[in-house]
């Protein structure tokens, strides 16, 4: 399987080494959590002044959280760039094909959809790369239940979704 510009991909273990790397490295050496949701609310901390972007916990975690939120951001462009260059698109396949609402559709389709996914990192204590990486790889029973309902749920809403014949 080749990625943009028939560059082949790096085998997925060495991604997996590197998320274990960090995990470990944030936990061993900095006694810090992994996890992408909170990085977001150190980033809505920075111009809302919400009792609940100003906890203690949380302010004390930007000096690393916001410079790993940018390496996010930035690996994501090093990798736009080394396979050959990032465009944006509007093409949502299938949605298009069935659903077919237009640019402005789409946009209030992906709103409603990070909406209700932040809602449920809320809900869930977590996004799922902190539970999912994190949380398992330390046995935290709140992790495993969490982790087993993100699956159990995209499992079931795909299931519904394709036997109802909305796509496909």
């Amino acid at each position: 399987m080749l990625i943009t510009n028939g560059i082949p991909p790096i085998h997925w273990t060495v991604a997996g080494v590197l998320i274990a790397a960090v995990t470990l490295v944030l936990l061993g050496i900095f006694g810090r959590a992994l996890g992408v949701s909170t990085g977001l609310e150190n980033l809505c901390g920075l111009v809302l002044r919400s009792a609940y972007f100003r906890r203690a916990d949380l302010t004390s975690s930007r000096s690393w959280r916001l410079p790993f939120l940018g390496g996010l951001v930035l690996g994501g462009v090093v990798s736009a760039v080394a396979g050959g260059g990032w465009r944006p698109m509007w093409d949502l396949g299938m949605f298009d094909t069935v659903v077919g609402w237009g640019p402005a559709g789409k946009v209030a389709w992906m709103f409603a959809g990070g909406l209700l996914i932040g809602l449920g990192t809320r809900i869930a204590g977590g996004c799922t790369s902190g539970h999912g990486i994190f949380g398992n790889s330390n046995l935290q029973p709140a992790s495993v239940v969490a982790t087993l309902s993100f699956l159990a749920s995209g499992i079931a809403v795909s299931a519904f979704v394709y036997r109802m014949g909305v796509f496909g």
